[in-house]
């Protein structure tokens, strides 16, 4: 009985901050609304998942201009979509996307499903995605922890399990605070709590509207919490691109396999990523090599990629499946961030070339 009454006590607080203090974010509803938009709560979720709501905003609004309706974004070519999302990373996301937007059309008429269960159904929705559509868009109550949530969570009743441990137990404990009404206000009050005040470092718990609740405060360190359990060196791997530039000014690109990392990007032709990549060129040519290669941090893994560039002439035609892409309009070729910054590796030493 005396968790419940805290759960009360802290789902009212929380509220009554967020009724004042919540953010004006494009996807939202007004606080007391307790429903928006369901494609906009969807599309800015998926957008957000491992990425800044700073980040996302530009984003956003290019996508709901662009495809304004759900039906819309469905209806549009995977290239284009692929190409739209370029920056944003974890590109699964945008074939995630693509499928959800196709079969809440095919499946649903055109309509979200309002309930966790039939949300969790769609493909690409996991369980946070589906509790928060089900919560921010319907109304429903729904448990909804992204990291900001859990990181408040874990403050709030000083849970000292490590991480990825300690998920289950966060996970009940917000259960246990999160109230039948207004859940989707709720969701979006601790969301904003985490990511305004009760921030991963230095949190300002003199502010805090839960502090007279919080166990962390009662510690001598905060932000002690969550446990993380101690991180495992990320592997190094090697890889090779060729940026093969005709005397027209136009610069061959091929399109990554629909499955794997990057899949279905606009890219430079390039090798396999591993300790000892293949570094044969397509074919045998004057190739120079940039030094030093392109550094990128992948989710698992670090890369180092070897740029290498050569000309060719209007007759050149590269082996396999890509196509020709005039140099000054790269940037509208939506490449993935590793090869953009490659393309500019690339750029920069071919007009250093020219100037010498």
């Amino acid at each position: 009985m005396r968790v419940e009454m805290s759960g009360s006590k802290i789902a009212r607080d929380l509220l009554a901050h967020y009724d004042v203090h919540a953010r004006r974010l494009p996807w939202r509803a007004p606080p007391g609304a307790n429903a928006a938009d369901p494609y906009h709560v969807w599309l800015s979720e998926v957008m957000l998942q491992q990425t800044t709501v700073a980040a996302v905003g530009p984003y956003f609004e290019k996508f709901t201009v662009r495809w304004p309706t759900v039906e819309d974004l469905a209806a549009s070519a995977d290239a284009d979509l692929m190409a739209a999302w370029a920056g944003l990373g974890y590109y699964a996301r945008a074939r995630n996307l693509l499928a959800c937007a196709r079969a809440v059309v095919a499946d649903h008429g055109g309509r979200f499903p309002d309930t966790e269960d039939a949300l969790r159904a769609l493909p690409g929705l996991g369980a946070y995605t589906a509790a928060a559509v089900a919560a921010i868009a319907f109304g429903q109550r729904a448990v909804v922890v992204d990291a900001n949530v859990e990181r408040v969570v874990a403050r709030l009743f000083a849970i000292a399990t490590p991480l990825p441990a300690a998920r289950p137990e966060i996970r009940a404990a917000a259960d246990s605070i999160t109230p039948d009404l207004r859940a989707g206000d709720f969701a979006q009050a601790m969301m904003d709590l985490g990511a305004t005040i009760c921030t991963a470092r230095n949190p300002a718990c003199g502010i805090c509207p839960l502090r007279q609740d919080c166990a962390a405060v009662r510690t001598a360190d905060p932000a002690a919490f969550p446990v993380k359990a101690p991180k495992k060196a990320k592997p190094h791997r090697l890889g090779h691109a060729w940026w093969i530039e005709r005397s027209d000014g136009q610069v061959w690109l091929v399109r990554r396999p629909d499955k794997g990392l990057l899949g279905g990007m606009r890219a430079l032709p390039s090798s396999d990523w591993n300790a000892a990549p293949d570094a044969t060129p397509p074919f045998v040519a004057q190739w120079q090599t940039i030094d030093p290669p392109v550094a990128h941090v992948f989710t698992h893994f670090s890369l180092a990629l070897s740029v290498h560039t050569t000309h060719v002439g209007l007759d050149h035609v590269p082996a396999g499946a890509g196509e020709w892409w005039p140099r000054d309009r790269i940037g509208e070729a939506g490449l993935p961030t590793l090869f953009a910054r490659a393309a500019d590796a690339a750029m920069k030493e071919m007009t250093d070339d020219a100037r010498n």
